[in-house]
């Protein structure tokens, strides 16, 4: 089992996540349709990606034969890979409110949390990356307690929207976005346990 090979290609997908999460963010508080429009297109790269591992892991846990612990981190991998492509999913998400043009709608101190819950978020994400690079199985402590960090924003981000935002179909839509920056912090904890129970092969 080339493992070098899949952990080459698994972090590919997180390194793609990852600057599409950056991205939407971008593209959210600026407007900008150009950005939104490239991340959305290039999701399709993450998609591709996920389905090749999601196969390429199926073929290799039908190979025989495989000791206990190959076992346990093909599997492992398995429930690593969609997640991470659901997290791909919510950054093209972000990206696609942003083109209904919502920064118009943003209070300032709304746009600021957004790009608080951002960088923590994007922080969270490139500790789980380098987790899993790394095999460090007590990063997801770190991560959880910055997990702690976006539940805090996340209130404050509510509570900004309600005083803020009075129109009801912007205000409608940027909830979902609020949800969609909350979702992919639980995504990077989510992986960052994921790798706390893999095995070490040798």
């Amino acid at each position: 089992m080339t493992v070098p090979h899949l952990v080459k290609a698994i972090f590919e997908l997180y390194a793609l996540v990852g600057d599409a999460f950056a991205g939407s963010t971008e593209a959210l508080l600026y407007g900008d349709r150009i950005i939104a429009e490239k991340l959305i297109e290039r999701d399709q790269l993450v998609d591709e990606l996920y389905k090749e591992l999601d196969q390429e892991l199926a073929d290799r846990l039908s190979q025989t034969p495989l000791s206990a612990d190959e076992i346990s981190y093909l599997v492992g991998l398995m429930k690593i890979v969609p997640e991470l492509e659901r997290s791909g999913d919510l950054a093209e998400h972000i990206a696609q409110k942003s083109l209904l043009g919502l920064s118009s709608e943003m209070s300032p101190r709304l746009r600021g949390i957004i790009n608080q819950m951002s960088a923590t978020g994007g922080e969270m994400w490139r500790r789980s990356a380098e987790a899993f690079l790394s095999s460090n199985k007590s990063a997801h402590k770190v991560i959880d307690a910055l997990d702690d960090e976006i539940d805090e924003l996340n209130l404050a981000y509510y509570t900004e929207l309600a005083f803020s935002c009075k129109e009801i179909v912007p205000a409608i839509e940027l909830s979902l976005v609020g949800r969609f920056y909350e979702r992919f912090a639980d995504h990077a904890v989510n992986l960052a346990r994921s790798v706390s129970t893999l095995p070490d092969l040798h």
